[in-house]
This record gives structure tokens, sequence and C-alpha cells, in this order.
């Protein structure tokens, strides 16, 4: 199996993923805004740098509040690069799992990235990539370690654990209605040619963006207990929301085949 595919009838645009829940792409990332029953909402990544402004505009046309807090599903680039800005102009804390903790305070950059993935354009350009350390400062705040966690802040949602494509990488799951917002677990376009797909390419389940992904096996574990979870509607970092009732099937089948539609040549030795 080399390839995955989604039916077109199983997209879901970005302003109504879920209940509650509406997502802004911006370049080739995706960030998402939890709304809450009592009308207070969360920002769920931060996006690329110098995006603060274009997030802002767009949390304007649903609300005129600040956030109650801003979660990061990891600490990459792409996903945390407005996180302080945002931050200091709602005045709210930034929440992490631990185990990103060395890469959001200033004193650890990740893993060189692996260039040599293949499969298009954002693998050749990763090592010009910004790889951290990023200091959050006193935004900063950390799930708890024992295992999977709740956050006052995002009532009904759960922060599973789901490590593989970073140490402390999060998924954020939602059982009233089986909503799964996922990061970088697995993508819903080829991550390695995320502008090539934009244009020429049909939705397809992907694994994590291969150029930055940190242990494979540990990525497959993910996606196997991602499976376990019954999500029938899916909003990815990169790619388009999904609301299919085989999803669970298709993750399992994503964990299954992970070799032969993600992981690189030069990574296999190590993925099995």
């Amino acid at each position: 199996m080399d390839r995955i595919s989604i039916p077109e009838n199983e997209v879901v645009p970005m302003d109504d993923v879920a209940a509650g829940v509406r997502g802004l792409r911006v370049a080739f990332v995706n960030v998402f805004a939890i709304i809450h029953a009592d009308g207070s909402w969360t920002l769920i990544d931060a996006g690329l740098p110098f995006t603060a402004s274009a997030i802002q505009n767009w949390t304007r046309k649903f609300t005129v509040n600040a956030p109650n807090a801003i979660v990061l599903t990891h600490g990459h680039f792409d996903h945390v690069s407005a996180a302080r800005d945002l931050a200091d102009a709602w005045n709210v804390f930034i929440y992490a799992h631990p185990l990103e903790a060395p890469y959001l305070k200033g004193q650890k950059e990740y893993p060189a990235p692996n260039f040599a993935a293949g499969g298009g354009t954002m693998s050749l350009l990763s090592p010009l990539y910004p790889r951290g350390p990023v200091d959050l400062g006193n935004r900063l705040r950390l799930f708890s370690s024992d295992g999977n966690s709740t956050l006052a802040e995002m009532p009904g949602w759960e922060i599973v654990h789901t490590p593989g494509h970073t140490p402390g990488h999060v998924s954020i799951f939602r059982r009233e209605d089986r909503c799964l917002i996922v990061g970088d677990a697995f993508c819903t376009t080829k991550p390695e040619s995320f502008f090539e797909a934009a244009i020429t390419q049909p939705p397809e389940f992907h694994g994590p963006p291969a150029y930055f992904t940190s242990d494979w096996e540990a990525a497959r574990g993910s996606l196997q207990l991602l499976s376990q979870l019954g999500a029938v509607v899916v909003a990815p970092g990169h790619g388009q929301p999904l609301s299919s009732a085989d999803l669970p099937e298709k993750l399992r089948q994503l964990s299954q085949y992970l070799d032969e539609v993600a992981v690189p040549e030069n990574r296999k030795d190590n993925a099995a």
C-alpha cells in the first residue's frame, strides 16, 4: 500500500470542523480555536513566524475576547512561532507537554532534520527551518506528565500524549462527539510536499512530516493509540479536516502500513 485516499465528501470546512471548533490555514499549517459553552475559547497551536497579526485578525471574526489559553501540540517552528507575541498581547499562558519544555525554555534544539527524507520541496528545504530553542519565558505552563491529562481551560477535552514526531507531542480529544485535533501525529496531505500538495494532490492520509519526525516506532504507537479512540472528526495541523465513520480503521491502516506510506528509506531500519 502506497497511499490511503480520502473521499472528497469526507472533507469538512475549516470554519465548521465540529461544534465550537474552527480553523485557520496560515500558508501550509493550521491553527484551531475551540469555543466553549460559556463563551470562552482556547487557541490550539500558534503558527509560523510573523503570523500573530493574521491569527488575531481571524479571531476577531468570531470573538472580541482574548482566549483563556494557548495550547501547543508541540514546539516545532510552524506551530509555536507566534505563541509568545500572542500570549503577551492577550496576557495568557501557553501550555505544552513537559517533554517539550527544553525546546520551549531556550535550553535545547530539536534534532537536525532528515533532509534526505525525499518526497518534495519541504524535505529539501528542511535544513533552513528554525529548530529553536524557543524561549517562552514565564508564559509557559506544563501539562501533567502522568499519562493523559485534562486542562481546566478546556472542559470536556482530553490531552493525549502522542510522541514520535517530537517527544512531547500531544493530540486533543473530545469524547462527547469524538472530535480529535492531532497536530502533526499524522497529516491529510503529503507533508514532504505541502506546497505541491496544496495545488495538485487530493486529500490523503499520511504520517507525520518525515523530515522532522524523531522516533518512528513511537509515532506508530501513537497512531495505534489514536485509532482506538474512535474519532469520527479529525483536525490535523497540515491538510484538511475530515469527518468519517471509518476514521479509526483508516488510522489503523496507517499505523500498519506506516513503513510504506511515511517512513523514509534511510530510517526504516529504526522504525520496525
